[in-house]
């Protein structure tokens, strides 16, 4: 499980570690079932606090990405797909509404961010 925090990222390092496995969860890199790292395991290899760790995944479980089976670990819970999806489409908000304020500062119109956001999503070079 590759999980990268930053200091200067604004967002708690507790929130960074739960955002980036649910990442992996709705992009497939991590499935149902897969063990996670120990909370202690995962804060030795982030060099950060128990307490930490254990915040970002009672956020998971409660989120319904975990499972925690007692003396077993933490498990990938199974995944509703119209969950995944939903999530995904609020990730994808939260994008395009920062991209919609840059655009705004930048004096680009609807019809200049449309077709940016087009010729993106098809895959072709500007």
């Amino acid at each position: 499980m590759d999980i990268l925090l930053s200091n200067s990222s604004g967002k708690p390092i507790y929130q960074q570690i739960a955002d980036q496995v649910k990442e992996q969860v709705c992009s497939g890199t991590l499935t149902a079932g897969e063990a996670l790292p120990s909370m202690r395991l995962l804060a030795k290899e982030l060099r950060i606090s128990v307490i930490t760790t254990k915040r970002a995944y009672e956020e998971l479980e409660r989120d319904g990405f975990l499972e925690n089976v007692p003396g077993k670990g933490c498990f990938v819970a199974p995944q509703n797909r119209e969950l995944l999806r939903e999530a995904q489409l609020r990730r994808t908000e939260e994008f395009l509404s920062q991209a919609v304020e840059e655009a705004r500062k930048g004096g680009i119109t609807l019809e200049e961010l449309e077709e940016t956001l087009t010729i993106l999503y098809k895959g072709d070079i500007l």
